[in-house]
């Protein structure tokens, strides 16, 4: 095989993946530039075939084998962005797929890579299970594996979206890149270093499943004994082996990111630029504030936007009750008429919108004394709320806010 990583490698790739790759370019960002202190731009690869950048270096592993190993037909492991990057590269270089999913996976992702002409063998409630059968059946039917990561020809695959970046703004200071096994931050840091080698590329990580910053403070690759993230397509609890060396000489560093955060990016990009990105896009969104506000230009590379309904649901939820936008609010309050009345007029004269009440009789065994109820109002944040309660506390009602009910 030809060198990797190699400047003439990465122009190759860049030439090949143009072949099935969608044009995502830079998108500045007013309000995340306002907010930091820089001016950043954003690299949509949630808007890319298949919802994710991981088609490119798919498709390029692919283009690098042999008809012979093409015919041997291809295997990987994935529980959802890769398996369908596989899927789709596969059938446009009519090679048969095998992807082994773990059975915890979304049908949704399931049924995509499917859709997209592979045979899909569910095994193992999580990743490194699946990778494992995978690795088995690869052995026993002699098909060809392309790995998610920890594979030179895939990184470089990758890398191809720091080329773009490139070629659309010469003068980037930063690029902050999202870390999972590590294939993408390898592929971008290296032709970042060879392109300009002040550029400097942070990488990303969820700080409750962060392999890579363990990793390179110990000098080389270790696991974790387990994650925990929202962020689950870089819930990674080992990083690869053959890129590692290529990320300890070309990444400038690590920033880890809260699910707190990721959770108030995705409104971020929901209500400023009318964009869907799963989590683990959004560790660069969230990452961004993070950097000296030192009006630098700054890329964060929006990794992919497969992200299911109920998750999505769940976010949208939590993000709102974590920006006092959706609160709730215990009233105790005699069991007499015109009290229900009293409280929702005050809450109505302030702007408030009650989305749920619940009247709770027996929370004293006097219900002369006190009946509790909890209302659910949706404001416009924290200043909104506090008018709301004091208000409620002014007209003489024992109001307190409580844990927001949905």
């Amino acid at each position: 095989m030809k060198d990797m990583l190699t400047l003439d490698a990465f122009e190759e790739a860049s030439r090949k993946v143009k072949e099935v790759t969608l044009r995502t370019s830079l998108i500045e960002s007013p309000t995340l530039s306002e907010s930091t202190g820089n001016k950043v731009f954003l690299k949509p690869e949630n808007m890319q075939r298949t919802g994710a950048y991981k088609v490119r270096g798919a498709y390029y592993k692919i283009s690098t084998l042999t008809p012979e190993e093409r015919n041997r037909g291809l295997i990987t492991a994935s529980a959802g962005n890769h398996a369908q990057g596989v899927a789709f590269a596969a059938r446009r270089c009519g090679a048969k797929a095998v992807i082994v999913m773990p059975t915890t996976t979304p049908l949704i992702k399931v049924e995509r890579t499917k859709d997209l002409g592979a045979d899909v063998v569910l095994h193992g409630n999580v990743y490194d299970e699946a990778y494992e059968y995978a690795c088995q059946l690869c052995e026993q039917e002699g098909y060809t594996f392309i790995h998610p990561f920890d594979d030179l020809a895939v990184a470089t695959g990758q890398g191809t979206i720091a080329m773009e970046i490139f070629q659309e703004l010469p003068l980037v200071d930063y690029v902050l890149v999202p870390i999972g096994g590590g294939g993408l931050a390898t592929g971008v840091s290296t032709l970042c270093k060879l392109l300009n080698p002040n550029i400097r590329v942070i990488g990303v990580e969820p700080a409750g499943a962060a392999c890579m910053k363990a990793s390179l403070e110990a000098g080389s690759v270790v696991k974790l004994p387990s994650v925990s993230t929202i962020a689950d397509g870089t819930a990674v609890q080992k990083p690869g082996e053959t890129i590692f060396p290529y990320i300890q000489r070309n990444l400038d560093g690590i920033i880890t990111v809260e699910d707190d955060e990721l959770i108030a990016a995705f409104l971020d990009m929901v209500e400023s630029h009318k964009m869907i990105v799963e989590n683990s896009g959004l560790l660069t969104v969230a990452a961004a504030k993070h950097l000296p506000a030192e009006g630098k230009r700054v890329v964060c590379i929006l990794s992919g936007g497969n992200m299911d309904v109920i998750t999505m649901s769940s976010v949208v939820q939590n993000g709102l009750i974590m920006r006092d936008r959706i609160f709730t609010v215990s009233v105790l309050l005699p069991d007499k008429p015109g009290m229900l009345v009293g409280v929702a007029s005050c809450i109505a004269e302030h702007q408030g919108n009650v989305i749920r009440l619940d009247h709770n009789q027996f929370v004293s065994s006097n219900r002369n004394a006190a009946v509790e109820l909890r209302v659910t109002i949706e404001a416009f944040g924290t200043a909104h709320k506090e008018e709301i309660v004091s208000a409620l506390k002014e007209r003489g009602f024992d109001a307190k806010v409580i844990q927001a009910q949905l």
